[in-house]
C-alpha cells in the first residue's frame, strides 16, 4: 500500500510531457532524489556512529521516515515519467562516502564534533526536502493532486525539530 502520503491513482507511469517546464521539473526531482540517496546513507551512518541511546533512537525513527519520504519522491518521479539520472545518484553516494574522510580530531571512532556535523548536515538536507514539498504543492499540477504535501511538509518540520534538539545539545557538549 505504501506510505500514507501516497495515494496511487490510475494512469500511474504515464510519460511526462515534453514541455520545458516538465524537463526542468525532472531535473529538480532528480536532484532531490540524489540528495535523498546521500541523506539516507548519512542518516544510517549517523545512527551507527551515535554514542547516545536516545539519539540512536531518534536516528532509527528518522531513517524509516527518510526511506518513506524517498519512496514518495520515487513514486512522483515514476508517475510523471521522469527519466532517472543515475549519474547524480552515483555522485551523491560518493560525496557521502567522501564526507567520512573529514578530520574530526580523531583518526577512528565517533567524536562529538563528527556526530554534531552529521546532525547539522541532516538538518540542512531535511530543510531542502521541506522546500521540495512546498514547491510541489504550490505548482497546482493536477498530476500531483493526490499527494498530501502538507502532511509531508509537517513531517519534515518534525524531523527538523528533533534534529535541532539533538544538534543543540551535542553542540553544547562539543564546544562548551
Amino acid at each position: 500500500q505504501g506510505p500514507r502520503f501516497l495515494r496511487v491513482r490510475r494512469g500511474y507511469g504515464r510519460p511526462m510531457e515534453s514541455s520545458q517546464s516538465d524537463k526542468q521539473l525532472g531535473i529538480y526531482l532528480n536532484d532531490h532524489l540524489a540528495g535523498s540517496t546521500g541523506g539516507l546513507a548519512l542518516a544510517r551512518r549517523a545512527r551507527s556512529n551515535s554514542t547516545d541511546p536516545e539519539r540512536t533512537g531518534m536516528w532509527n525513527s528518522l531513517c524509516g521516515e527518510i526511506e518513506d519520504d524517498r519512496q514518495v519522491l520515487v513514486s512522483i518521479i515514476s508517475e510523471l515519467g521522469v527519466p532517472r539520472n543515475y549519474a547524480k545518484f552515483a555522485v551523491s553516494w560518493a560525496a557521502e562516502k567522501a564526507g567520512r574522510l573529514k578530520l574530526n580530531g580523531r583518526i577512528t571512532g565517533p567524536t562529538d564534533l563528527g556526530q554534531f556535523l552529521e546532525l547539522e548536515m541532516m538538518y540542512l538536507g531535511v530543510t531542502g526536502k521541506r522546500q521540495l514539498w512546498r514547491v510541489l504543492a504550490s505548482l497546482g499540477d493536477s498530476r500531483l493532486g493526490h499527494y498530501d504535501f502538507a502532511a509531508l511538509e509537517h513531517r519534515a518540520d518534525s524531523q527538523r525539530e528533533r534534529l535541532e534538539e539533538y544538534r543543540l545539545a551535542l553542540g553544547a557538549g562539543a564546544f562548551g
